[in-house]
């Protein structure tokens, strides 16, 4: 069982959970114990309100604003605006800063989170996209993008920091760098990397940074938010209540009232909170060694099944914790099945909602098993991963 929670599992005790791609599990005890107090005493509406419990919801968002901009190095809380995921975040970014007729770069390793919001302001607002090609091992061709930036000067480059699909880090200070070299804004993706790689928005040359609150930061689902650079104005992408200038017509000006419109998750981002403080607890660099230990170990056992080929970085390689591999021509949710079904091993088949990374490794007919590790995922957990994908299938001669 996990140590960073030693509750709420019960009968699953035995259950073997590799998919913190999707969402981290189990959430830490600190993070439970949030929530229920939010939910006791700091139920009421944050801004919304005079009395102590309105006036105490307030100050969760606050904190929890607080120490997300220690996380990431961020000199104003009110920089970071809260969303209910990490496609929410992308979302506000892309379609608040994108005009008509704007040029965007992006890659192939991008989340639908970042395609589809893309492909929808290229069929309405006719604006430009550029997919930059990344190798087999998911690294980006960085003469690609320079060459790209040069022809098309953009408004915007997109980098998902880390490929949901291979695990592979892209070089997002360096891309930050030229994309400001060339008179672009620098929007990073940072859903696989929040919480297990140190994130400094200016040492990264980062304008906007989109993260999630369920992932790598321990919190709730339903959390997520965006670091909106000072010297940016984004378009709102919802209007509505604030609790602030009720009066006026148009959205509030002030952050970070004018993205966040409606009541917000005060319970999820108590646990949020939480979440955060875990991690930096623990440091991010500390976090990243273990995960990373955990996917060498995974790798070298996966090695000698007959017929399976990794994606991503080769072992030895940086990559974040996700290790996803292809077997012969077989389906991965047939294999995903049978580790659920037979062994209590949950993982990840099919697209993974980035079929530009597939297009890219040639498995789009296939999809791929994607097994995730999180922080406390033990070697006993990789050992009974391996046996049964020995099992499954059978070894080399």
């Amino acid at each position: 069982m996990s140590s960073l929670s030693n509750a709420g599992v019960g009968l699953m005790s035995s259950f073997i959970y590799l998919d913190h791609a999707a969402t981290s599990w189990p959430k830490p005890v600190a993070v439970q114990e949030a929530m229920m107090k939010s939910l006791e005493e700091a139920a009421a509406n944050p801004g919304r309100g005079s009395h102590s419990m309105a006036v105490e919801a307030s100050r969760v968002l606050f904190k929890t604003r607080m120490i997300l901009a220690q996380l990431f190095r961020v000199s104003n809380p009110n920089d970071i605006v809260f969303t209910s995921n990490t496609t929410m975040a992308l979302n506000l970014a892309i379609k608040g800063i994108l005009k008509t007729g704007d040029y965007v770069i992006a890659t192939m390793v991008e989340h639908n989170s970042v395609r589809r919001p893309l492909e929808y302001l290229k069929r309405t607002l006719g604006i430009h996209v550029k997919y930059i090609d990344v190798n087999a091992q998911g690294e980006l061709n960085m003469d690609d993008y320079k060459i790209a930036l040069m022809a098309h000067r953009p408004k915007l480059v997109v980098c998902n920091h880390s490929s949901n699909l291979l695990g592979s880090i892209l070089p997002a200070s360096e891309i930050g760098r030229l994309a400001h070299q060339y008179g672009a804004y620098f929007l990073l993706d940072a859903a696989q990397t929040a919480g297990c790689i140190d994130l400094d928005v200016s040492a990264m040359n980062v304008d906007l940074l989109a993260f999630p609150g369920h992932k790598g930061l321990l919190g709730p689902q339903g959390t997520g938010g965006l670091y909106i650079a000072p010297e940016l104005d984004l378009e709102p992408l919802l209007h509505g209540g604030t609790g602030s200038q009720s009066e006026e017509r148009e959205q509030p000006i002030v952050r970070p009232d004018r993205y966040e419109a409606g009541t917000p998750n005060t319970v999820g981002i108590a646990g949020l909170q939480a979440g955060v403080q875990r991690v930096l607890e623990l440091t991010p660099a500390v976090i990243y060694e273990r995960e990373w230990r955990m996917t060498q170990l995974l790798m070298e056992g996966l090695n000698d099944v007959e017929g399976l080929r990794l994606l991503g970085p080769h072992r030895g390689n940086p990559r974040t914790g996700i290790v996803s591999f292809v077997v012969n021509d077989q389906d991965s949710s047939q294999i995903a099945f049978k580790l659920d079904r037979e062994y209590d091993i949950a993982v990840r088949a099919g697209l993974h909602c980035t079929p530009l990374a597939h297009e890219a490794m040639n498995t789009l007919h296939t999809g791929a098993v994607r097994a995730s590790v999180g922080v406390d995922t033990t070697e006993k957990d990789i050992a009974a991963m391996v046996k049964a994908m020995h099992e499954i299938c059978p070894h080399k001669m």
